[in-house]
């Protein structure tokens, strides 16, 4: 590891401490053309006694805002000290998370997974028009059934088709025939250009794409395409288990990526992040933003600086080999879990390198659901499968006392 290497809080206070310092000073310093301040110390005293302890909380007080892109040319010199930490966060990320080289890449703190698969499927509507004299009608968005939504909402904006392929139902895989018979489809349809969503862990099952099965295909169909890995779940998981993973920069087929902070790594909710290669960030340039330092290369514009200073602390709390043991700690336990599973004879589907376990529908009682807080494919009709998110709080003691439900409902079928 290059960046990610574990730090004591007093080190982690010490670098917020001086990131803080070099921010604007409301009280110290003349500011008076800039629309912000620290939160209104009626309400958020900056003086408590407990702030001294609490790094991340004097931030959440002194309130930096992060606007902008701050990995690609200039950024508001008002909040440059914390702009510094978000840099920091996003360099770790895609050199030692995602093998991308050195200063390679950029990126920024989203509002979270959605913001960052819009802002993916934004600048590539862009990047073709830009580039290659597309017409709007001719760029479509792609990816497996098992998508999160938010790459529907992002073809609902930005008005572009969508063509979804249908999953095996046992494995969760898109199939070569399936794909193909897709991309057909949509070339039939006047589509010359792709953007593709590339799953990292699915919502739902934790399944995960091949993004040279799409590279094959689009290849073969003699289309150009752009893809984008969705790891608003699996990000902060498969990185670790599969030493082999493709999902990643090293990949040349990778363009960007998703995560989000605020699932496996437990950061606060707002802590999506966008990572990109060079060359791409500035298809969504705001020209209209001329009052900005340096434009807005951004979907959110205006963020809380100290959901990326939250990010920050945490990876650097665990270190690359803390956060290795955490992960495997899940693992273990969702390896528990299948076990037990399979000795009850209870169908299911779980990705050997992922911490989601769905379980088919037919074995699960409303009641036992309810008791459990599973979660259904379809909350609004009938459901097929529920699924078990092995996260920090849950238990083997937890996972026994389903399992021990789960056989008794079994005996009364």
């Amino acid at each position: 590891m290059k960046y990610w290497v574990k730090r004591t809080h007093a080190e982690l206070d010490r670098k917020i401490t001086e990131a803080l310092a070099r921010n604007v000073s409301y009280t110290q310093n003349v500011c008076l053309g800039v629309p912000a301040s620290t939160l209104d110390q009626h309400v958020f005293y900056e003086h408590a006694a407990f702030l001294k302890d609490a790094p991340l909380l004097r931030a959440y007080v002194q309130n930096p805002n992060h606007i902008g892109c701050h990995t690609f040319g200039d950024s508001e010199p008002f909040f440059e000290g914390t702009h510094e930490l978000e840099k920091e966060l996003i360099e770790l990320l895609c050199v030692d998370m995602f093998k991308a080289a050195d200063h390679s890449c950029d990126g920024y703190v989203a509002s979270g997974g959605t913001e960052a698969n819009i802002q993916a499927a934004w600048i590539y509507r862009n990047y073709f028009v830009s580039e290659h004299s597309a017409a709007q009608n001719q760029i479509a968005l792609l990816s497996s059934a098992d998508t999160h939504y938010s790459v529907a909402k992002a073809a609902n904006l930005l008005n572009i088709e969508m063509y979804t392929v249908p999953v095996n139902d046992n494995d969760r895989q898109i199939e070569y025939i399936q794909l193909d018979r897709t991309v057909k489809q949509a070339i039939a349809a006047g589509i010359s250009y792709f953007i593709v969503f590339c799953n990292m862990g699915t919502t739902m099952f934790g399944s995960v794409d091949s993004p040279d099965l799409y590279k094959q295909v689009l290849d073969a169909n003699d289309v150009l395409f752009k893809l984008h890995v969705d790891g608003a779940f699996g990000g902060f998981v498969y990185p670790m288990t599969d030493k082999k993973s493709q999902l990643n920069f090293a990949n040349p087929v990778v363009s960007s990526i998703t995560l989000d902070a605020h699932k496996m790594l437990q950061a606060p909710y707002g802590t999506g992040i966008f990572l990109a290669r060079k060359g791409l960030m500035q298809h969504a340039y705001t020209k209209h933003a001329s009052y900005v330092s340096g434009m807005d290369m951004t979907l959110s514009g205006s963020r809380g600086g100290v959901n990326a200073i939250a990010i920050w602390m945490i990876l650097f709390t665990y270190g690359h080999f803390g956060w290795l043991e955490k992960i495997n700690k899940l693992l273990y336990r969702t390896q528990w879990i299948c076990d037990k599973l399979d000795k009850l004879g209870v169908a299911y589907y779980c990705h050997p390198r992922m911490n989601i376990v769905t379980i088919r529908a037919a074995h699960i009682a409303p009641a036992l659901a309810d008791k459990y807080k599973l979660v259904p494919n379809n909350h609004h009709g009938d459901a097929a499968w529920y699924k078990i998110v092995v996260m920090d709080h849950v238990s083997i003691d937890q996972l026994q006392a389903f399992i021990r439900d789960l056989q008794n409902e079994l005996v009364k079928i």
